[in-house]
Protein backbone atom coordinates (compact mmCIF):
# COMPACT_ATOMS: atom_id res chain seq x y z
CA UNK A 1 0.00 0.00 0.00
CA UNK A 2 1.54 3.36 -0.96
CA UNK A 3 1.78 6.32 1.61
CA UNK A 4 0.46 9.64 0.83
CA UNK A 5 4.03 11.25 -0.91
CA UNK A 6 3.82 8.34 -3.05
CA UNK A 7 0.34 7.86 -3.71
CA UNK A 8 0.55 12.01 -4.48
CA UNK A 9 3.67 11.63 -6.83
CA UNK A 10 1.95 8.97 -9.06
CA UNK A 11 -1.16 11.06 -9.15
CA UNK A 12 0.80 13.60 -10.53
CA UNK A 13 2.86 11.69 -13.20
CA UNK A 14 -0.51 10.24 -14.20
CA UNK A 15 -1.63 13.89 -14.60
CA UNK A 16 1.41 15.26 -16.55
CA UNK A 17 0.70 12.34 -18.94
CA UNK A 18 -2.67 12.23 -19.64
CA UNK A 19 -2.86 16.14 -18.96
CA UNK A 20 -6.13 15.39 -16.39
CA UNK A 21 -6.94 13.14 -13.86
CA UNK A 22 -10.30 11.56 -11.90
CA UNK A 23 -11.35 11.08 -8.02
CA UNK A 24 -13.04 7.99 -8.71
CA UNK A 25 -10.21 6.20 -10.90
CA UNK A 26 -7.48 7.45 -8.29
CA UNK A 27 -10.02 5.68 -5.66
CA UNK A 28 -10.11 2.51 -6.91
CA UNK A 29 -6.48 2.50 -8.45
CA UNK A 30 -4.89 3.34 -4.75
CA UNK A 31 -7.69 1.38 -3.06
CA UNK A 32 -9.00 4.76 -0.63
CA UNK A 33 -11.58 6.97 -0.09
CA UNK A 34 -12.88 9.66 -2.77
CA UNK A 35 -12.39 12.00 0.20
CA UNK A 36 -8.27 11.23 0.52
CA UNK A 37 -7.95 11.29 -3.52
CA UNK A 38 -9.86 15.06 -3.20
CA UNK A 39 -7.27 16.18 -0.35
CA UNK A 40 -4.85 15.05 -2.46
CA UNK A 41 -5.35 17.01 -5.38
CA UNK A 42 -6.12 20.01 -3.14
CA UNK A 43 -2.32 19.24 -1.87
CA UNK A 44 -1.26 19.06 -5.86
CA UNK A 45 -3.68 22.25 -6.65
CA UNK A 46 -1.82 24.58 -3.31
CA UNK A 47 1.71 23.32 -4.87
CA UNK A 48 0.67 24.81 -8.50
CA UNK A 49 1.04 21.84 -10.17
CA UNK A 50 -2.89 20.86 -11.24
CA UNK A 51 -5.92 23.24 -11.45
CA UNK A 52 -9.27 21.41 -9.56
CA UNK A 53 -12.10 20.80 -11.51
CA UNK A 54 -14.96 18.83 -11.61
CA UNK A 55 -14.34 15.19 -10.73
CA UNK A 56 -10.53 15.33 -10.76
CA UNK A 57 -7.90 17.47 -11.86
CA UNK A 58 -5.97 19.39 -14.86
CA UNK A 59 -2.44 19.92 -15.43
CA UNK A 60 -1.63 23.42 -14.86
CA UNK A 61 0.86 24.07 -17.96
CA UNK A 62 2.14 27.10 -16.34
CA UNK A 63 4.12 25.20 -13.88
CA UNK A 64 7.59 24.37 -14.07
CA UNK A 65 7.83 20.67 -14.50
CA UNK A 66 10.84 18.65 -13.99
CA UNK A 67 11.93 17.56 -18.28
CA UNK A 68 14.75 14.90 -18.84
CA UNK A 69 17.85 16.85 -20.59
CA UNK A 70 17.36 15.04 -23.73
CA UNK A 71 13.66 16.22 -24.02
CA UNK A 72 14.53 19.71 -23.24
CA UNK A 73 17.12 19.51 -26.17
CA UNK A 74 14.61 19.30 -28.70
CA UNK A 75 12.60 22.22 -27.19
CA UNK A 76 13.16 25.51 -28.82
CA UNK A 77 16.66 24.16 -30.24
CA UNK A 78 17.28 26.43 -32.54
CA UNK A 79 16.61 29.60 -30.34
CA UNK A 80 18.55 28.34 -27.65
CA UNK A 81 21.12 27.43 -30.16
CA UNK A 82 20.64 31.60 -30.79
CA UNK A 83 20.88 32.61 -27.45
CA UNK A 84 23.62 30.63 -26.34
CA UNK A 85 25.82 32.13 -29.43
CA UNK A 86 25.34 35.38 -27.77
CA UNK A 87 25.92 34.53 -24.25
CA UNK A 88 28.97 33.29 -25.40
CA UNK A 89 30.28 36.34 -27.22
CA UNK A 90 30.06 38.00 -23.76
CA UNK A 91 32.86 35.87 -22.46
CA UNK A 92 36.03 37.75 -22.82
CA UNK A 93 39.71 36.15 -23.12
CA UNK A 94 40.66 35.02 -19.26
CA UNK A 95 37.27 35.38 -17.87
CA UNK A 96 36.29 32.85 -15.29
CA UNK A 97 32.86 31.58 -15.54
CA UNK A 98 30.15 29.46 -14.03
CA UNK A 99 28.16 27.59 -16.92
CA UNK A 100 24.91 26.12 -14.99
CA UNK A 101 23.64 23.02 -16.53
CA UNK A 102 20.72 22.74 -18.67
CA UNK A 103 20.19 22.60 -22.85
CA UNK A 104 20.81 26.29 -22.96
CA UNK A 105 23.76 26.93 -21.14
CA UNK A 106 25.10 24.06 -22.72
CA UNK A 107 24.91 25.87 -25.83
CA UNK A 108 27.00 28.80 -24.77
CA UNK A 109 29.78 25.83 -24.46
CA UNK A 110 29.59 25.40 -28.11
CA UNK A 111 30.21 28.47 -28.88
CA UNK A 112 33.73 29.25 -26.80
CA UNK A 113 35.98 28.47 -29.43
CA UNK A 114 38.64 30.83 -30.87
CA UNK A 115 38.56 32.97 -26.50
CA UNK A 116 41.73 31.86 -24.66
CA UNK A 117 42.54 31.44 -20.73
CA UNK A 118 38.81 30.53 -19.74
CA UNK A 119 38.16 28.76 -16.25
CA UNK A 120 34.80 27.34 -16.71
CA UNK A 121 32.99 25.67 -13.30
CA UNK A 122 29.88 23.89 -14.51
CA UNK A 123 27.62 21.80 -12.43
CA UNK A 124 26.64 19.92 -15.77
CA UNK A 125 28.57 16.67 -16.65
CA UNK A 126 27.13 17.03 -19.82
CA UNK A 127 28.94 20.43 -20.14
CA UNK A 128 32.09 19.73 -18.89
CA UNK A 129 32.58 16.63 -21.13
CA UNK A 130 31.85 18.96 -24.44
CA UNK A 131 34.69 21.20 -22.64
CA UNK A 132 37.22 18.78 -21.54
CA UNK A 133 39.53 18.26 -24.67
CA UNK A 134 39.03 22.17 -25.44
CA UNK A 135 42.94 23.49 -24.84
CA UNK A 136 41.78 26.87 -24.39
CA UNK A 137 39.11 26.20 -21.21
CA UNK A 138 40.28 24.69 -18.40
CA UNK A 139 37.54 23.22 -16.33
CA UNK A 140 36.07 22.38 -13.01
CA UNK A 141 33.20 20.54 -11.90
CA UNK A 142 31.49 21.08 -8.58
CA UNK A 143 31.17 17.53 -6.85
CA UNK A 144 28.25 15.70 -5.95
CA UNK A 145 25.33 13.48 -6.67
CA UNK A 146 24.15 13.38 -10.92
CA UNK A 147 20.34 13.51 -10.87
CA UNK A 148 18.95 11.18 -12.88
CA UNK A 149 18.25 12.08 -16.83
CA UNK A 150 19.39 15.38 -16.74
CA UNK A 151 23.49 15.21 -16.28
CA UNK A 152 23.62 18.19 -13.58
CA UNK A 153 24.90 17.60 -10.30
CA UNK A 154 24.36 18.55 -6.52
CA UNK A 155 24.81 18.43 -2.71
CA UNK A 156 26.29 20.32 -0.26
CA UNK A 157 29.80 19.25 -1.17
CA UNK A 158 30.07 21.06 -4.50
CA UNK A 159 28.29 23.88 -2.73
CA UNK A 160 30.97 24.29 -0.26
CA UNK A 161 33.30 23.70 -2.72
CA UNK A 162 31.95 27.39 -4.91
CA UNK A 163 32.70 28.86 -1.65
CA UNK A 164 36.34 29.02 -2.38
CA UNK A 165 36.20 30.92 -5.61
CA UNK A 166 35.02 33.86 -7.28
CA UNK A 167 34.09 34.61 -10.91
CA UNK A 168 33.80 37.16 -13.66
CA UNK A 169 30.17 35.63 -14.67
CA UNK A 170 27.38 33.24 -13.99
CA UNK A 171 25.24 31.87 -16.51
CA UNK A 172 22.05 30.58 -15.10
CA UNK A 173 18.82 28.59 -16.48
CA UNK A 174 16.05 28.87 -16.23
CA UNK A 175 12.84 26.41 -15.78
CA UNK A 176 10.64 28.76 -14.74
CA UNK A 177 10.79 33.24 -14.77
CA UNK A 178 7.75 34.64 -12.99
CA UNK A 179 8.58 38.68 -12.62
CA UNK A 180 7.11 38.55 -8.99
CA UNK A 181 8.65 35.66 -7.20
CA UNK A 182 11.84 35.15 -9.68
CA UNK A 183 13.59 32.20 -11.37
CA UNK A 184 12.98 29.08 -9.80
CA UNK A 185 13.33 25.31 -10.48
CA UNK A 186 11.03 22.13 -9.11
CA UNK A 187 14.37 20.34 -7.62
CA UNK A 188 15.56 21.56 -4.01
CA UNK A 189 19.31 20.35 -4.66
CA UNK A 190 19.91 22.55 -7.83
CA UNK A 191 18.22 25.92 -6.39
CA UNK A 192 20.68 25.58 -3.13
CA UNK A 193 24.16 25.23 -6.00
CA UNK A 194 22.53 27.41 -8.18
CA UNK A 195 21.97 30.19 -4.95
CA UNK A 196 25.92 29.37 -4.11
CA UNK A 197 26.91 30.11 -7.91
CA UNK A 198 24.72 33.77 -7.28
CA UNK A 199 27.51 34.20 -4.11
CA UNK A 200 29.89 33.35 -6.26
CA UNK A 201 29.47 35.26 -9.18
CA UNK A 202 30.07 39.26 -9.61
CA UNK A 203 27.57 39.17 -12.72
CA UNK A 204 25.01 37.10 -12.53
CA UNK A 205 23.64 36.40 -16.38
CA UNK A 206 20.25 34.12 -16.67
CA UNK A 207 19.70 32.81 -20.16
CA UNK A 208 16.40 31.76 -21.66
CA UNK A 209 14.08 30.94 -24.21
CA UNK A 210 10.33 33.20 -23.87
CA UNK A 211 8.65 29.81 -22.98
CA UNK A 212 10.34 29.74 -19.32
CA UNK A 213 8.06 32.96 -18.84
CA UNK A 214 5.03 33.38 -16.34
CA UNK A 215 6.09 29.84 -15.40
CA UNK A 216 6.88 28.99 -11.30
CA UNK A 217 8.09 25.57 -8.99
CA UNK A 218 8.81 24.71 -5.97
CA UNK A 219 12.21 25.96 -5.07
CA UNK A 220 13.42 29.52 -6.01
CA UNK A 221 16.93 30.35 -6.84
CA UNK A 222 16.78 34.50 -7.40
CA UNK A 223 14.86 37.32 -7.19
CA UNK A 224 14.26 39.47 -10.50
CA UNK A 225 16.36 42.36 -8.80
CA UNK A 226 19.37 39.76 -7.99
CA UNK A 227 19.82 39.47 -11.81
CA UNK A 228 22.24 41.56 -13.52
CA UNK A 229 21.29 40.76 -17.30
CA UNK A 230 18.57 38.53 -19.04
CA UNK A 231 19.28 37.08 -22.47
CA UNK A 232 16.17 36.03 -24.12
CA UNK A 233 14.01 35.85 -27.22
CA UNK A 234 11.20 38.35 -28.42
CA UNK A 235 8.78 36.26 -26.93
CA UNK A 236 9.26 37.89 -24.02
CA UNK A 237 5.84 39.91 -22.60
CA UNK A 238 6.36 43.50 -22.51
CA UNK A 239 5.42 43.65 -19.11
CA UNK A 240 8.46 41.42 -17.86
CA UNK A 241 10.90 43.88 -20.12
CA UNK A 242 9.42 47.06 -18.24
CA UNK A 243 9.39 45.82 -14.85
CA UNK A 244 12.65 44.14 -14.93
CA UNK A 245 14.23 47.19 -16.77
CA UNK A 246 12.87 49.37 -13.52
CA UNK A 247 15.07 46.89 -11.09
CA UNK A 248 17.84 47.85 -13.07
CA UNK A 249 18.00 44.28 -15.13
CA UNK A 250 19.62 44.52 -18.71
CA UNK A 251 17.30 42.86 -21.35
CA UNK A 252 18.93 41.78 -24.19
CA UNK A 253 16.75 40.86 -26.57
CA UNK A 254 18.18 38.51 -29.05
CA UNK A 255 16.58 37.93 -32.82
Amino acid sequence: MTNSVQRREEILHYIQTHQKGEVNHFSELYNVSEVTIRNDLNYLEKQGCVKRCYGGAVLNNQFAFERPLNDKKQLNSNIKAKLGEYAASLIADGDKVILDSGSTTEQIAYHLEGKQDLVVMTNGINIAYHLANQSNVSVMVTGGTMRDNSYSVHGTGGEDFLTGFRFNKLFLGVDGFDKSSGITTPHQGEANINRKMLEAAQTVIAVTDSSKFDRHSFCLIARPEQINMLITDRGIPQTYVDQLTDLGVDVRIVD
